[in-house]
C-alpha cells in the first residue's frame, strides 16, 4: 500500500511541477496549437503536456514497483517508450498516419508477445470462447491499437481525455490493488496521479494541451490495464473474481472506445479513410448543441460512470447480454444527441440563434508553418 500511495503522489508532484516549465519552453520555441477553422480556442496554447504526464508516470512507476514485481515491466516500458517517442515526433515534426500505425503495431506486438498481455477468450461474445493462438494475437493487437487511438480521438475539448483517463486508471488501480496485482495497481495509479497534476493546467480554460504524446500514452496504458483486468477478473481463483469481466472492461472505457468504433465505422461505410478527420465525434456533437468545454467533460465522465454502474448491476446476466445492453444504450444516447443537434441547427438556420459552434482540433504548429487537421 505504501508503494502505491508513494507512486501516485510522486507522479502528481513531478507532473504538476514540470508542466509550468514545459509551458515556458513551448512558448519560447513557438510550439503552439494555433486557433483555426476547426477550433474553439481564440488564443495560441502550448502543447506537449504529454511530456509532463510521461515524466510523472515513468519515474513513479519505475521507483514504486517492488523488485519482485518487475518480471514483465521491462517489456511494457519498452512498448510505452515507443509510443512516447512517436507521439513527441508527431507533435513536433508531424508523422503520417501510416508511420503512427506501424509504430502502434510494434508496441502492441511487444506487449502481447513478451508482456503476456493477451485476450485468449471471448467469453461467449458472438458465440466464441477459447481462442487459438493466432486469433488471440490478432484480436489482442486490434484491441490495443483501437484503445490507444480512442483516447487520441476523444481529445477534442479541454479536460476531456485527461478526465476520462483519470477515471479509467483510478478504477483499474483500485481493482488491481485489492486483487493483489501490485505492478498494475502502481501503473494505473501513477497514471492517475500524473493526470491530476496535468488537469490542473488543462481544465477549461486550458493553459496547455497534452498532444499526441499524452493521448496515445494514456490509450496504450489503458489497453494494457483493461486486458489484464479481463484476464484477472475472469479467473475464478483470483482474489476478486467478477461476473461479465469483459463487459465491465468495455464499460470502464466505453465513452472513448464506443465513440471511436462508431466514428471509424461511419467513415468506412461512407467510403472514407478511417483516419480522415470529420465532425462526428461525441464532443463535436455536444459542441454543436451548445455545450461548453466543462459541461462536455463533466457529462462524458458522468455518463461513463453510469455505464460502469449499469454493467456491474447487470453482470449476473453474462458477458454477451451485458455487452448488448451497453451497445444498445450507447446507440440510443448518441441518437438523442443527434436529434438535439439537428434541432439546434434548424434553429440556427431560422435565425433563432446567432452563434455557430466551431470545432476543435489539437495539433501542434511549428515555425515551418505546416498544419494538418486532426481530430
Amino acid at each position: 500500500m505504501e508503494n502505491i500511495i508513494f507512486s501516485s503522489g510522486l507522479a502528481f508532484l513531478i507532473t504538476f511541477f514540470s508542466i509550468p516549465v514545459i509551458i515556458e519552453v513551448a512558448k519560447d520555441k513557438k510550439l503552439f496549437d494555433v486557433p483555426g477553422e476547426r477550433k474553439v480556442h481564440n488564443v495560441v496554447i502550448p502543447t506537449l503536456g504529454g511530456l509532463g504526464i510521461f515524466a510523472g508516470f515513468i519515474f513513479a512507476t519505475l521507483i514504486g514497483v517492488p523488485p519482485s514485481e518487475t518480471s514483465v515491466l521491462q517489456y511494457l516500458m519498452a512498448a510505452i517508450m515507443i509510443i512516447f517517442f512517436m507521439g513527441i515526433k508527431d507533435d513536433i515534426l508531424i508523422l503520417t498516419a501510416t508511420k503512427k500505425f506501424v509504430g502502434q503495431l510494434i508496441a502492441a506486438g511487444i506487449i502481447i508477445k513478451f508482456g503476456g498481455i493477451e485476450i485468449n477468450n471471448l467469453y461467449g461474445i458472438l458465440g466464441f470462447y477459447a481462442l487459438p493462438p493466432t486469433a488471440a494475437f490478432l484480436i489482442s493487437l486490434f484491441t490495443i491499437v483501437v484503445i490507444t487511438n480512442s483516447f487520441n480521438l476523444i481529445d477534442g475539448v479541454d479536460g476531456l481525455a485527461g478526465s476520462l483517463g483519470f477515471l479509467t486508471s483510478l478504477i483499474f488501480g483500485i481493482y488491481f490493488y485489492y486483487a493483489g496485482q501490485t505492478l498494475y495497481a502502481i501503473m494505473a495509479l501513477s497514471l492517475a496521479g500524473s493526470l491530476v497534476g496535468f488537469l490542473i493546467y488543462n481544465f477549461s480554460p486550458a493553459r496547455i494541451f497534452m498532444g499526441d504524446t499524452g493521448s496515445l500514452l494514456i490509450g496504450l496504458i489503458n489497453s494494457i490495464l483493461v486486458i489484464k483486468f479481463i484476464n484477472v477478473a475472469s479467473d475464478p481463483s483470483s482474489l476478486i473474481p467478477l461476473n461479465s469481466a469483459p463487459a465491465l472492461g468495455f464499460a470502464i472505457l466505453i465513452v472513448p472506445l464506443f465513440d471511436t468504433l462508431r466514428v471509424v465505422s461511419l467513415r468506412i461505410i461512407n467510403r472514407r479513410s478511417p483516419f480522415w478527420p470529420d465532425r462526428t465525434h461525441i464532443h463535436h456533437l455536444l459542441l454543436d448543441i451548445g455545450f461548453s468545454h466543462k459541461t462536455i467533460t463533466l457529462t462524458c465522465v458522468a455518463t461513463n460512470i453510469l455505464f460502469i454502474a449499469i454493467a456491474y448491476i447487470l453482470s449476473f446476466a453474462g458477458t454477451p447480454i451485458v455487452m448488448l445492453a451497453l451497445s444498445a444504450t450507447s446507440i440510443l444516447l448518441v441518437g438523442i444527441v443527434y436529434y438535439f443537434r439537428q434541432k439546434r441547427k434548424k434553429m440556427v438556420t431560422k435565425g433563432q440563434l446567432n452563434e455557430k459552434p466551431i470545432l476543435h482540433s489539437h495539433k501542434i504548429f511549428t515555425f515551418t508553418g505546416e498544419t494538418i487537421a486532426q481530430d
